[in-house]
C-alpha cells in the first residue's frame, strides 16, 4: 500500500495512554458515517487491535488515518518506535494474548506494515464488493542497529509457543495492574524495559523460524538479536520471576508457569546473554533436568489420539473438566464416551480421594508442581456404578495447539501394570502426535488426507510386524529397515547406543541389495562427544527428527563421528535425510536414518513428521527389547546366587547345571544343593517351589537353608528330613507348596556305597550303570511339601555301583507340550546310556544341549558320580 495519503483523508492523533483506544474506536466509526454498518463494525475493531498493540508496546504518540472511497475503507495507524518490528502470531481460540495482528490478518481484505523515517505504519483495507485485493502480509520489518547472531539449538516448538503465550499474558496482566511494584515487586520502569526486550525476543525468533524448515519436535535457530537490547536481558528475566512469584501466591490472575515453560524462558536468556558475550551454544537437548524432545510433556495435544488409543484415558483442561475420553476409559468404568465429555474429573474419583484431588490439582495450577506428575500411582477409580475399580494412575501436562494446558491420565487396570515407575504401555506409544490448528473435532478425512492416513497406517503396521517377527533385536531392525526401503526410502541406517553411551552401527540396508559395497561398514562409531554439533551427534544426544535436505561434503565434519557419518553419505549417494533418535522413558537408545538419493524425490517435512511417528514404535520395541534382556540377566544372576558351591567329595564326582527359561525373564523356584553331614554322608537335594516369581526364588532360598539345617541337626533317614522340612513349610509358609527329592549317598571312600533316598512329589532319581542300563528310583514317593505334614513318607535303599552316574533334575529337563510324561522320562533314559561312560561334565552339558534347547522352562540338575581311588 502506498504511504501518501489521498484526498479526504481524516488524521488523529493519540497519546500513548490506555483511554486512547476506545478514543480511536469513536473517531473512526464518526470518520466512516455513512459506509455500510458491518463494514464500520469490522475497521472499528480493527484499528481497536492496532492502536492497543501501539499503546502497549510502542509507547509512542499514536497517529490514525482513516478514509473511504466506493464502500472501500483504509485504516492506518502509525507510531514513532520503528526499532520494535511486528511479532505475528498463530490464531489460537484460547489465547489470552498476541491476538490483534491474527484478527486483522483473518478480516481484512489486504493488510500490511512498512517502516518509514522514523516511523512505523500497519494497515488494512476492508473491499467488501470490489475484487479480491492483491495478496498481503506483514512482510519482515528490519532490526535497527548492529546484530550479532544467536543459536538456538534443538528448541523445542512446542515449548516456545506456550512460553510465548505465557509471557505475554504475564506482561500484559502487568501492564495494567495499577499497584504492580506491590503486586509483583518489579517498578513501571523495569515492566516497560521486559516489554521491549520480549517484544525484540519474539520478532527476532518469530522471524527465524520463517526461514526455518521444522519437522518433529525440535528446530535449531540461527537469530538476529540487537546488541543494543542485550544489557536488557537481565531486567526481563527479573520480572519474569517476580511475575511468577506473584502468580503462585495468587496475587495475578495469571497462573504461574509450568516447570518446561520456566526451563525454556531460563534458557532462552541464558543463550542469549552467553553468546553475546562470545560464549558458545548449549543445545537444549543437552540441558541437565529438563524434559527431553520425546516427552509428553513437550508434544502437541491431541483429542485424537485419546480417542484412538487402546489404553483407558481421560483429558482435563486446566479447571478440571473432561474434554477427551476414549472407549477403553468408559468400558474400564462403565460410562459412554460422550456422557463424561464436560463433567468434572471427580466423576471418575471416589469419594474419599475427591478433596485430595482438588487440593493437588489447585496446587499445580498454581505452582506447576505435582506429586505425582509422570509417576505411575496405584489407587482405585470409581466405577459408574458406584464399585471402586483398582488401577494405575499416570499424569502428563501437555501443551495443546490452540494454547490451552491438558492434563492427560491413563488408567492402567492394576493388574495391567508390570512395575511401580512408570505406565504399562502408551497410546501409540505417547500422546504426541500433531493437532491441526483449530477444534478438536475437525474432520479427520477426505480425498488426499485420507490416503496420507492409510498409507500412514499400513506403514506403521508393517514396521511393527516386522518387528514383532523374531525375538532377534537386531534382525527385527533389519526388517524394519527393508521395509522402509520398499516403501519410502532408498537407504536405511541403525545405530545403537550401549550401555555406556558408545555408538554401534548395527544395520545398513539398501533397496537394491548388490548395492552395498564393502566401504560400507557396520560396527562401533567413533566417539559421541556432548559439545558435538554435527547431525547424528546431535540426533544420538536427543534432537531431532532432523531433515537434511542439503548434504555437506566429508570436509565439512567437525568430528570423526561427524566425519564417519558424512562419508557414509557420500558412499549412500544421499540427496536427502531424515535423521531421528530412538527414545524411551527419556532415554536416547539410537539414530534411524533413512536416506533418499539424486533418483528420488527429496524428503518433505510432511515424510519428518511420519517418520518421527514410526520411531515410536520402533523405539519401544527397542526398550522393551533391552528391558527384557536386562530383567533376563538380572534374574538369572539373582538365581544363580542362590545356588549352591558344590563340595569336593574324595572318591565322588558331583557336577550341577542351571539354566533358565530362554523365554521368560523371571527367577523361578527350581533349586539343587549338596552337602557334607556331619556324620560324613553326602546329601544331595533337588526340589521345584511352585511359581515363577521373586515370591518362588525367595521361597525356594528359605526351604533350601530349612532343609539344610534340618538335615545337619538330625541326620536322619531321608523321609524323616522331608516330613519336617514339610511341617516348617506348613507352618511358616502356609500358602507354599513345593515338590523336592533328598538323597544320602553312604559307604566308605572305596566303596561300597548305597543311596537313601525319598521323594516328595518330585521326579524320580536316575541311575545310569556304565554299561548303559538305566534305571528310575521310583520306590519311596510320597506327597508334595506343604499339603499334609501327617501322611507317612516312605525311604528307599539302593546300591550305587562304581562309575554309575546318580541323576537328580527338574521337569524343564524332560518335559514338552503335547508330549506324556512316560515319553519324556524314556527319551532321557536313552540319552542317560548314551552318556554313560561320557566324563560327568560331558554328561551334564550333553543333556542340557539334547533335551533343553527347546524348553520354556527353567531346568535344574545335580550328577554324582562315585569314582574308587586309582581309578
Amino acid at each position: 500500500m502506498d504511504s501518501s495519503s489521498p484526498p479526504g483523508v481524516l488524521i488523529r492523533c493519540f497519546p500513548p495512554e490506555t483511554h486512547s483506544v476506545p478514543l480511536a474506536r469513536r473517531f473512526v466509526r464518526s470518520a466512516l458515517r455513512g459506509a455500510a454498518a458491518e463494514v464500520v463494525d469490522t475497521a472499528e475493531l480493527l484499528a481497536s487491535e492496532l492502536v492497543t498493540n501501539a499503546v502497549l508496546h510502542a509507547r509512542t504518540e499514536v497517529e490514525v488515518r482513516v478514509w473511504s472511497h466506493e464502500g472501500q475503507v483504509r485504516v492506518r495507524v502509525g507510531d514513532g518506535r520503528p526499532d520494535r518490528p511486528l511479532v505475528p502470531r498463530e490464531r489460537r481460540p484460547y489465547a489470552g494474548a498476541g491476538r490483534g495482528l491474527a484478527v486483522v490478518e483473518e478480516l481484512a481484505s489486504s493488510h500490511g506494515a512498512h517502516v518509514g523515517e522514523g516511523r512505523k505504519t500497519v494497515w488494512f483495507e476492508l473491499w467488501p464488493k470490489a475484487p479480491v485485493p492483491p495478496t498481503s502480509g506483514w512482510g519482515s520489518v528490519p532490526m535497527y542497529g548492529r546484530t550479532a547472531t544467536v543459536t538456538l539449538i534443538d528448541m523445542p516448538g512446542i515449548v516456545f509457543r506456550a512460553a510465548q503465550q505465557h509471557g505475554d499474558e504475564m506482561l500484559r496482566e502487568l501492564t495494567l495492574t495499577t499497584c504492580v511494584e506491590e503486586c509483583a515487586g518489579v517498578s513501571s520502569h523495569e515492566l516497560l524495559v521486559a516489554i521491549d526486550v520480549a517484544d525484540v525476543i519474539n520478532a527476532c525468533m518469530t522471524s527465524a523460524l520463517e526461514e526455518t524448515v521444522t519437522g518433529g519436535a525440535t528446530v535449531s535457530l540461527d537469530i538476529s538479536f540487537p546488541l543494543e537490547t542485550a544489557p536488557a536481558l537481565d531486567t526481563l528475566r527479573h520480572v519474569l520471576e517476580h511475575g511468577d512469584a506473584a502468580a503462585q501466591l495468587g496475587s495475578l490472575l495469571t497462573l504461574p508457569a509450568p516447570p518446561h515453560v520456566r526451563s525454556h524462558y531460563q534458557w532462552v536468556l541464558d543463550q542469549l546473554g552467553t553468546q553475546l558475550s562470545g560464549g558458545p551454544p548449549t543445545a537444549w537437548t543437552l540441558l541437565p533436568g529438563v524434559p527431553d524432545a520425546a516427552s509428553a510433556e513437550l508434544a502437541p495435544w491431541d483429542a485424537g489420539d485419546v480417542e484412538d488409543s487402546s489404553v483407558p484415558t481421560v483429558a482435563a483442561d486446566d479447571d478440571g473438566r473432561i474434554i477427551a475420553a476414549n472407549a477403553a476409559l468408559a468400558d474400564l468404568l462403565g460410562w459412554q464416551s460422550d456422557e463424561l465429555i464436560g463433567r468434572p474429573l471427580t466423576v471418575l474419583i471416589p469419594e474419599h480421594l475427591r478433596e485430595r484431588h482438588r487440593a493437588g490439582f489447585t496446587a499445580l495450577r498454581l505452582t506447576g508442581r505435582s506429586r505425582i506428575m509422570g509417576r505411575s500411582i496405584p489407587l482405585p477409580a470409581l466405577h459408574h456404578d458406584g464399585h471402586l475399580v483398582p488401577v494405575r494412575l499416570h499424569v502428563q501436562s501437555q501443551e495443546a495447539v490452540d494454547g490451552r494446558t491438558v492434563r492427560v491420565g491413563q488408567f492402567m487396570p492394576r493388574a495391567m501394570a508390570p512395575g511401580e515407575d512408570r505406565p504399562a504401555s502408551r497410546p501409540g506409544p505417547g500422546l504426541s502426535v500433531r493437532l491441526p490448528t483449530g477444534a478438536a473435532t475437525a474432520p479427520r478425512a477426505g480425498g488426499e488426507k485420507t490416503a496420507r492416513s492409510w498409507e500412514r497406517l499400513s506403514l506403521l503396521a508393517d514396521t511393527t510386524s516386522a518387528l514383532s517377527s523374531t525375538l532377534d533385536l537386531r534382525e527385527g531392525l533389519r526388517r524394519v529397515c527393508h521395509v522402509l526401503t520398499r516403501r519410502t526410502a532408498a537407504w536405511c541406517v541403525v545405530d545403537l547406543l550401549d550401555e555406556h553411551g558408545d555408538a554401534e552401527r548395527v544395520c545398513v540396508v539398501h533397496r537394491e541389495p548388490r548395492a552395498l559395497n564393502a566401504g560400507v561398514d557396520l560396527g562401533r562409531l567413533p566417539p559421541l562427544s556432548e559439545n558435538a554439533r554435527g547431525p547424528l551427534a546431535r540426533v544420538l544426544n536427543g534432537a531431532g527428527p532432523l531433515l537434511i535436505t542439503h548434504i555437506p561434503s566429508p570436509d565439512q565434519a567437525e568430528s570423526a563421528l561427524d566425519a564417519r557419518q558424512l562419508e557414509l553419505f557420500r558412499q549412500l549417494g544421499a540427496d536427502s535425510t531424515i535423521m531421528a533418535p530412538l527414545r524411551a522413558r527419556r532415554e536416547v537408545l539410537g539414530a534411524l536414518i533413512v536416506v533418499r538419493t539424486d533418483h528420488d524425490d527429496p524428503f518433505t517435512e510432511q515424510d519428518a513428521l511420519l517418520v518421527a511417528d514410526l520411531v515410536k514404535g520402533i523405539s519401544l520395541s527397542v526398550d522393551n527389547a533391552r528391558l527384557h534382556q536386562h530383567t533376563r540377566t538380572a534374574a538369572e544372576r539373582l538365581q544363580r546366587s542362590l545356588l549352591p558351591r558344590l563340595p569336593h567329595i574324595p572318591s565322588m564326582e558331583i557336577t550341577a547345571r542351571y539354566a533358565p527359561s530362554s523365554t521368560t525373564a523371571q527367577v523361578g523356584g527350581d533349586w539343587f544343593d549338596a552337602f557334607t553331614l556331619p556324620g560324613g554322608d553326602t546329601a544331595l537335594v533337588i526340589g521345584d517351589v511352585s511359581g515363577h516369581d521373586l515370591t518362588a526364588a525367595v521361597t525356594m532360598s528359605q526351604l533350601r537353608n530349612m532343609l539344610r539345617g534340618i538335615a545337619v541337626d538330625c541326620q536322619d533317614r531321608p523321609s524323616e528330613v522331608l516330613r519336617r522340612l514339610d511341617l516348617a513349610t506348613l507352618t511358616l509358609y502356609p500358602h507354599s507348596t513345593a515338590t523336592c527329592a533328598y538323597a544320602l549317598v553312604k559307604g566308605p571312600r572305596s566303596g561300597p556305597w548305597e543311596v537313601h533316598h525319598s521323594s516328595a512329589g518330585h521326579l524320580p532319581l536316575l541311575l545310569t550303570c556304565p554299561n548303559g542300563d538305566t534305571y528310575y528310583l521310583d520306590t519311596a514317593s510320597g506327597l508334595l511339601i506343604g499339603v499334609d505334614s501327617t501322611l507317612p513318607r516312605p525311604t528307599a535303599r539302593d546300591p550305587l555301583p562304581p562309575l554309575s552316574t546318580l541323576l537328580m533334575f527338574t521337569d524343564g529337563l524332560i518335559e514338552r507340550p503335547g508330549e506324556s510324561l512316560s515319553d519324556a522320562m524314556t527319551r532321557l533314559r536313552r540319552h542317560t546310556a548314551a552318556l554313560a561312560q561320557a566324563p560327568l561334565d560331558v554328561f551334564c552339558d550333553e543333556l542340557i544341549l539334547g533335551l533343553g534347547a527347546g524348553s520354556t522352562d527353567d531346568i535344574a540338575l545335580l550328577a554324582l558320580r562315585p569314582t574308587p581311588p586309582g581309578t
